[in-house]
């Protein structure tokens, strides 16, 4: 039998990389593939309300350009800083 909590991890990973725009597939997938495994319950229950959004409110909100729902910004935050520091050019 399959475990419950491997089964939504798996779930929310593939929610992240088939978002239905390319931007938010590349922001939302590597970041699910490093971070969801380490989250308590309480904040994959977050993860989920913010994975139910539309691709058109969240780009603008990860990216700064509006202003995101309080009860998702800090997390919108890490998920914007984690993308930035990941597509840094390295020198």
């Amino acid at each position: 039998m399959t475990d419950p909590v491997e089964s939504r991890l798996k779930r929310l990973k593939m929610r992240s990389w088939r978002r239905g725009t390319k931007e938010m597939d590349m922001i939302l997938g590597p970041y699910a593939d490093a971070h969801l495994a380490g989250m308590e319950a309480a904040r994959l229950d977050l993860y989920e309300v913010l994975l139910e959004e539309n691709d058109q409110d969240l780009y603008p909100w990860i990216s700064g350009q509006t202003a995101p729902p309080e009860r998702l910004a800090p997390l919108l935050a890490e998920i914007g800083t984690f993308a930035r520091a990941r597509l840094r050019p390295t020198v």
